[in-house]
């Protein structure tokens, strides 16, 4: 067994330099200048024998099996790390770095409500949030750069484990003078897929939306215009065409100051789950359990 070993931080740089794929940005991510990141891989590379990267000008270009290191490197500082979560776990609980990952369409929404509980019950843990679309947070997961994903299931992330947190209604929401009169719930049938504009693709909710309908034709017909939920809302108020809207953005006042009739929609899955999920195997499981626990309570109170 050879006593030289690479050192964390020279793995660091790696995964940094993979990840960023420029030197002078992989080094302001590690907190080091652009020649201590280039020294230190350089010394990586003498350690092993092995070329790792090869330098030009203008082009950082990973080798084949400089790709293979930087892959398992990923997952040798995702196991250090879990070494401190570990120490952690057993000594108090929800306190110290917790990075969490948060998806577009429920961020702005909900953690305005739950970010004072959280801070309140546990003054010693520095949450960190991370918001992103759910298939790049689902790989910041797994690359270890968050702990646990608050997103809306189902959705496949890989290899986690989660805890629900709550139903979330799906409600159609229509411009001034389109809504159907009374106050029914309005079935899948009636929404015209000419009329039906979603978010881009990158957010589950359009999938979420769409598998809730159970009418494949929607997916080639609808105009899937919207970046974000408050765009999409500004285009029915315009009268551009109709929308699904989650529960939790209504209730958090996204349609106020506009003219916009939101109504449930009556379909045999009318909701996505909310659910925190984190790495399986991870020693911090316990406590996103109770995060997940008082997140829950939260939403009902």
């Amino acid at each position: 067994m050879s006593t030289y070993l690479p050192t964390l931080k020279q793995l660091q740089y790696l995964v940094a330099l993979r990840d960023h794929g420029h030197f002078g940005r992989a080094a302001e991510a590690c907190f080091v200048t652009q020649s201590t990141l280039s020294a230190g891989l350089r010394e990586l590379e003498s350690l092993i024998g092995i070329t790792l990267v090869e330098r030009t000008r203008r082009v950082v270009r990973f080798t084949p099996l400089g790709l293979r290191i930087a892959d398992k490197a990923q997952r040798v500082l995702r196991e250090a790390e879990e070494l401190s979560d570990l120490a952690r776990a057993a000594g108090k609980p929800l306190s110290g770095e917790l990075r969490m990952g948060v998806i577009p369409t429920i961020a702005p929404f909900l953690l305005p409500r739950i970010l004072p509980r959280i801070r309140a019950e546990w003054p010693d843990l520095k949450l960190y949030l991370r918001e992103e679309t759910t298939s790049a947070a689902c790989d910041s997961l797994h690359r270890g750069h968050v702990d646990c994903v608050l997103l809306a299931l189902p959705y496949h992330c890989g290899d986690i484990e989660h805890e629900d947190l709550f139903d979330d209604r799906l409600f159609v929401a229509f411009p001034v003078g389109e809504a159907p009169t009374g106050s029914n719930a309005i079935e899948a049938d009636a929404i015209d897929e000419r009329r039906l504009l979603l978010l881009e693709d990158g957010h589950c909710l359009k999938d979420h939306a769409l598998a809730a309908c159970n009418r494949p034709e929607l997916r080639a017909e609808a105009a899937m215009l919207g970046t974000s939920l408050h765009t999409l809302v500004q285009m029915v108020d315009n009268g551009l065409g109709v929308t699904l809207l989650p529960e939790m953005a209504i209730k958090a006042g996204i349609l106020d100051n506009t003219d916009i009739i939101a109504r449930p929609l009556d379909a045999d899955h009318p909701a996505r789950r909310i659910a925190i999920v984190w790495r399986k195997g991870s020693p911090r499981e316990k406590e996103f359990r109770m995060l997940a626990h008082a997140l829950a309570k939260s939403h009902v109170d």
